[in-house]
């Protein structure tokens, strides 16, 4: 019996939507409402079924997106990407890895939901314009106007330099040990002078409103914060989002932490601490392209 494509292709379409929408939970829920449609579909009038089904997602994904973008503007305090475990095999795949990567992601989100769409179907998963314009309901030419605003707006915000995931694992690892020994000079060393801190509480748990500047300053509230812990506080190396990061436990409340690195220090430093957004750190996610 023949394989039905939309579950030969579901990694793909999971990531599809993920990296539209930022959320691993609403990406099911897309994925969900896509499954129902594609159940209706006569599939001997489906030449490409990948196609086909890219396109009902995309299209099911810039609905949510849509509707996500007004709640997001009433989320309390600084709304960061739902983290994913993922396995080290991700990081083999260099631009799939830094596409779904925390900071990349941070940075789609400054993006409006067709454009959004337009960036991640062109340039992680190489759509033919053609078929980007069909999913997105543009003219071909418009599409590639789209592409080049994207491509631009992104281009002036990611991250400067690539860093080889040895670099990145061995900042992770002196990063997680200064933390955990509570070493304060280690940890301003460790980070750029104008490195940024950005936490996610969702106004569920604690968590800094506004980003946070300054090695100094983020050193000391790290040092401070480890500090009030009384049942427990335990650092865990693990992959997220294709790239080495960090699990914290304070107390027994969890975080993912993940680390920008340029030049051998820290420039970005993301916390997410929402536990609605922390469900998907013990189970690894199919990704692919």
């Amino acid at each position: 019996m023949t394989e039905d494509p939309f579950v030969a292709h579901r990694s793909l379409l999971f990531t599809v939507a993920y990296e539209m929408l930022g959320s691993a939970a609403d990406a099911e829920d897309v994925l969900q409402e896509s499954w129902l449609r594609w159940a209706d579909v006569d599939r001997a009038q489906v030449r490409d079924p990948r196609a086909y089904l890219v396109r009902i997602v995309t299209r099911q994904a810039l609905n949510r997106l849509r509707t996500l973008s007004r709640s997001r503007e009433e989320y309390v305090g600084e709304w960061l990407p739902e983290p994913l475990l993922t396995s080290p095999d991700v990081a083999d795949d260099v631009e799939l890895a830094e596409s779904v990567s925390i900071a990349m992601l941070t940075v789609l989100e400054t993006l409006g939901p067709t454009e959004r769409a337009v960036f991640v179907l062109r340039e992680v998963f190489d759509v033919p314009y053609g078929e980007i314009a069909e999913a997105v309901g543009k003219t071909a030419a418009a599409v590639r106007q789209i592409a080049r605003r994207a491509r631009e707006h992104v281009a002036a915000r990611q991250p400067r330099v690539r860093v080889s995931r040895s670099e990145q694992q061995a900042v992770v690892d002196r990063f997680l040990a200064a933390l955990r020994t509570g070493q304060l000079r280690e940890l301003m060393e460790i980070m750029a002078p104008d490195v940024v801190l950005i936490t996610d509480g969702g106004g569920v748990v604690a968590a800094a409103l506004a980003p946070i500047h300054g090695a100094g300053v983020i050193a000391q509230l790290l040092a401070r914060a480890k500090s009030r812990v009384v049942a427990g506080f335990e650092t865990t190396p693990v992959w997220l989002n294709g790239a080495p990061a960090g699990r914290l436990d304070f107390d027994g409340e969890p975080s993912a932490v993940s680390l920008t690195v340029e030049d051998g220090r820290i420039t970005r430093i993301y916390v997410v601490r929402n536990p609605r957004k922390l469900t998907r750190l013990d189970q690894p996610a199919e990704l692919a392209r």
